[in-house]
This record gives structure tokens, C-alpha cells and sequence, in this order.
């Protein structure tokens, strides 16, 4: 395996037998449901090496040294990402008046090539410092979307911006590379697809990802985020479906701020994806070089732990086999029990439902966040 070695690879052999007959967990690769298309997939993984098993660490001092391990990989993985600025210099374009609260609209230069425009909404009724919420927006194919997702119920069953403002958190979101205000702002000026691809490939040549780079401007909003004065930064959570739902348990894989997230329509353990003949369910943006020659995404939903992770998800979403949803649950919940907090990773798969935000998963989302972050109901 190139890159770090995981810590479990230096733990004592004792330790990690006694983990292993704790949890009764050794996860190793090739164990999804193939189907006819994917099974070319899984030869040519196979022929790889296949995936790396994964285990929780045994104790709470080994699990620490894990998860800062995996961490230190997903840096690695997603390239040669360009140093994030101590804080980004943001101009506020705009402040709008809602009655019971204000919207900002700014941008800030990404210090990688790229202006990064976003949102700010702010309760006004506040006695003290408030709860906030990255919200990551999806994919869809719906390059025009982007950061105005708030202001829409197109996808949830609510409008989420002034939904959750009302309740009393601060809501932040950004536009990602080539969505929103970036829609043909990419290396070539193309929109769409073809703009995404264009921007993929640019990366790739300069040695990083795509996913790395739009992490990196998500944790840039993050510094700001957690910067104001309005904001307690001890009390951050990131929401999202789809594309946003990834961005959110990575997030919180990459950084200890976040203290709750809720995941909404995209859980997916990859191999699954490709014995399940499903890499085309995803964009571009979604895959990471040399990621399986590592782990599999158990391991980066481990490192969400032990904050608060809930996933919510359809069994009808062929973006997210069932198995892998599954898989990833028994794979990952030692990593919150060492810890002594089994009630903050909770994974629900609902009967009949796709790739969607029912009204059920909304409910539970703000359940989650009150109980986390402590916004109004």
C-alpha cells in the first residue's frame, strides 16, 4: 500500500485480537453483491489488490491514533491541494433585510484561481453567540443550482435556508466548482458536463482532485463560518443530500469542528458501487485516485466519530446499494462504542424511497440538530 501505513498495522497483536472478539468485526475486501455489471469491476479491483480490510481500533487511545491516520490519507489521496489561507478575505457584496433576518451575500478568493461566492443568513433575535450549519448543496446534474438550493424547495421538503434561520441557527453555503455563480467560470469557460469534466482533468494534471479542491473551498466557508462573532464555534454542524450529503460525512472526516452532521440520500461503501455496476451514478467529481488501495468509505464515516453522524437513506437508491449502507453500519459503529457514545452514529434506510428527501428524513434532520446543536424546534 503506497502512502501511510495504517495504524492498525502497527498495533500490538494482542490488541488487535482482543478488538477483534469485542466487536466481532473483520472487514475484508470483496465482500459485495456482485451483480452481471458489475462484475468486470470487481475483476479488474481484484486483480488490483482489491481493498485493504478495515477495523476499528480496539481502544480509545489506538481509535485517536486511527482516525488521525486515515485523515493524514485522505490528505494524501486527494492530492496536492495548494495551503489553505489562515482565513479567507471575504467582501460582502450584499446584506438584504428578510424582517427576522439577514441574508449576506459574499465572495472570497479561494488563493487557488477561483472567486468562491456565498451566502450568510443570520437570525437577528439573539441574546447570545448561535448555533450554525454548513449547508452543502447537490449535484443533480443542475449546474445553475448551487448555493440557491437554500432558497428553494425543489429537493427538500422544505426551504432550508430560511427554515433553519428561523429556528435559530446561522446557515452558510458556497457555491461549488463549476455550480452556481461558477457555472462556466471553469478552466475553459464550458458549462455543464463537459465544464465539470474540464476542470477534472485540469486538476488531475496538477496532481490533486476535483473532490479535494471543493472540500478545500467547503473548509475555507467553514474558517469564515466559525470566524464571526454571531457564530458559537462550538456548536457547527453541515447538511446535505446527495453530492451534499458526501461532502458532509467527509467534512467531518477531515475536520474535528463539525460536531454534527446530518447525511441525506448518498452513503455509499464503493466497492458496492462497483459490484453493483454503479460508477455511473456518481459525477466525476466523486472519485479520488489510489482511495480503494487504502480503505473503503467505512473508514472515512469512521472518522466522523465520536461526534454526532446521521445518515439517512432510500433502499431504492442505486447510488447507495443497500449492501454497502449496511455494511458500513456494522463496520462503523465500534467506532463511536470505544468512545462511549453509541447513540451518535445512527443510520436509517427507508422502504420504497430513492434517491429523495422525504418529509420524514426532514423531520429527523431537525430532531437531530436540535438535540446536537441546540437550535429552537
Amino acid at each position: 500500500m503506497d502512502g501511510l501505513s495504517p495504524t492498525l498495522g502497527r498495533l500490538p497483536r494482542l490488541a488487535l485480537a482482543q478488538g477483534v472478539l469485542a466487536f466481532g468485526l473483520i472487514f475484508d475486501s470483496m465482500t459485495a453483491d456482485t451483480t452481471d455489471k458489475g462484475k468486470a469491476g470487481i475483476g479488474i479491483l481484484s486483480a488490483a489488490g482489491g481493498t485493504p480490510p478495515f477495523r476499528v481500533a480496539p481502544n480509545r487511545e489506538d481509535a485517536a491514533r486511527q482516525r488521525a491516520d486515515i485523515r493524514a490519507q485522505l490528505w494524501q489521496a486527494m492530492g496536492k491541494l495548494p495551503p489553505r489561507p489562515s482565513l479567507p478575505r471575504v467582501v460582502t457584496r450584499q446584506v438584504i433585510d428578510h424582517g427576522s433576518w439577514t441574508e449576506e451575500q459574499f465572495d472570497f478568493d479561494n488563493a487557488a484561481g477561483a472567486v468562491v461566492p456565498g451566502v450568510l443568513l443570520l437570525p437577528k433575535a439573539r441574546k447570545e453567540r448561535v448555533p450554525a450549519i454548513l449547508y452543502c448543496h447537490w449535484h443533480g446534474g443542475e449546474y445553475d443550482g448551487g448555493k440557491k438550493e437554500l432558497f428553494e424547495s425543489r429537493h427538500t421538503p422544505a426551504v432550508p435556508g430560511p427554515e433553519l434561520v428561523r429556528r435559530g441557527y446561522a446557515v452558510l453555503a458556497v457555491d461549488a466548482p463549476c455550480f452556481g455563480e461558477r457555472h462556466g467560470k471553469g478552466p475553459d469557460a464550458e458549462r455543464g458536463g463537459a465544464g465539470e469534466m474540464s476542470a477534472a482533468k485540469l486538476e488531475l494534471w496538477l496532481g490533486r482532485s476535483l473532490w479535494g479542491m471543493l472540500l478545500r473551498d467547503d473548509l475555507m466557508a467553514l474558517d469564515y463560518l466559525v470566524s464571526r462573532p454571531e457564530v458559537d464555534p462550538s456548536r457547527i454542524g453541515a447538511t446535505g443530500i446527495s453530492m451534499g450529503a458526501t461532502r458532509t460525512w467527509w467534512l467531518m472526516a477531515l475536520d474535528e469542528r463539525i460536531k454534527a452532521g446530518v447525511a441525506v440520500a448518498c452513503l455509499t461503501r464503493y466497492e458496492d458501487l462497483v459490484a453493483s455496476g454503479g460508477l455511473k451514478h456518481h459525477g466525476i467529481y466523486y472519485y479520488v485516485p489510489g482511495l480503494l488501495g487504502r480503505f473503503d468509505s467505512e473508514a472515512v464515516v469512521a472518522c466522523a466519530a465520536p461526534r454526532s453522524l446521521l445518515c439517512l437513506n432510500g433502499d431504492k437508491d442505486a447510488g447507495s446499494p443497500v449492501s454497502g449502507i449496511r455494511a458500513i453500519e456494522r463496520a462503523v459503529a465500534p467506532a463511536w462504542s470505544v468512545e462511549g457514545r453509541h447513540g451518535e452514529f445512527k443510520s436509517i434506510v427507508y422502504p420504497g424511497v430513492g434517491h429523495d428527501y422525504t418529509p420524514r428524513m426532514w423531520e429527523e434532520m431537525l430532531d437531530w440538530m436540535h438535540r446536537t446543536l441546540g437550535g429552537d424546534r
